[in-house]
């Protein structure tokens, strides 16, 4: 237990290239934690702040990590196009309630390739009219990526936002089949 009576987790990370800049991935005994886009110094720090008020105890750089090793391996293979599915256990300890729910469902029905409309996502949770909330869960969740809120897109066929910036969406998406690849 720490100083203020929580207990805290091993958290290990990792920056990880990919074909849409550097990702951070974060693990605990539990599974993959946290994945975050562009993880510059100053993002990467931000980062690990985060994670170290949320979860307790110090981040450690680990890339060599038993609890990382599987994850990286899963995201480079994602990024050369031979992964279409994750296959990880996931630590939900930084989102729950709905957001929690929405994403949970998002990651085992919009599979690889696909795309669904945040109202059509808020149905199938079981809140319909509830598309701005889905919106907000795509917006705060903790494992973009392998928990895909790129593919959640707008009912009229726009791309919708993305915390990770529209052009990151896009390039994920054009990944996946969905949209053809920028000429430039």
């Amino acid at each position: 237990m720490d100083s203020d009576g929580r207990y805290e987790q091993q958290v290990v990370w990792a920056v990880v290239g990919t074909g849409i800049g550097p990702l951070l991935l974060a693990a605990t005994h539990e599974g993959l934690v946290n994945v975050v886009f562009h993880a510059t110094d100053a993002v990467r720090d931000k980062a690990l702040e985060r994670l170290r008020s949320r979860l307790g105890g110090e981040p450690v750089e680990a890339p060599d990590s038993p609890l990382l090793a599987e994850a990286i391996r899963q995201v480079e293979a994602y990024f050369a196009g031979e992964r279409h599915d994750f296959d990880l256990p996931l630590d939900w300890s930084l989102i729950s309630g709905f957001n929690r729910q929405v994403l949970r469902e998002l990651a085992s029905g919009v599979p690889y390739g696909a795309v669904v409309g945040y109202g059509d996502l808020a149905g199938r949770v079981g809140q319909p009219g509830a598309a701005q909330a889905v919106g907000m869960a795509m917006g705060s969740n903790p494992l973009p990526v392998v928990v895909p809120c790129h593919r959640v897109v707008e009912s009229d066929g726009g791309i919708g936002g993305f915390g990770g910036g529209l052009e990151t969406k896009r390039k994920l998406l054009a990944l996946e089949g969905v949209l053809p690849e920028p000429l430039f």
